[in-house]
């Protein structure tokens, strides 16, 4: 995906039903990943399957082991939990 920093991003994305790995705001591609540590202020370590990222998890009731959508730097939707 094309300039996809998620640590970097400061967008903030409404909440949205995504059932898939596609924004439905923007048609981007969502980055699919393992939680791996809750961090204070709304924010968790995640695995991309290449790299760990510190995303926000504001909008969603994410747990460590559960599998998110990342977009913008923003967990938008639980597509898999533990």
């Amino acid at each position: 995906m094309d300039g996809f920093t998620p640590a970097n991003s400061t967008a903030r994305d409404t909440a949205r039903a995504c059932d898939d790995e596609v924004c439905i705001t923007c048609s981007d591609t969502a980055v699919a990943s393992r939680v791996v540590e809750l961090r204070q202020l709304g924010l968790a370590l995640v695995d991309t399957g290449s790299s760990l990222e510190e995303v926000s998890v504001a909008l969603v009731d994410a747990r460590p082991g559960d599998t998110v959508l990342v977009h913008g730097g923003e967990a938008i939707a639980v597509v898999a939990g533990t």
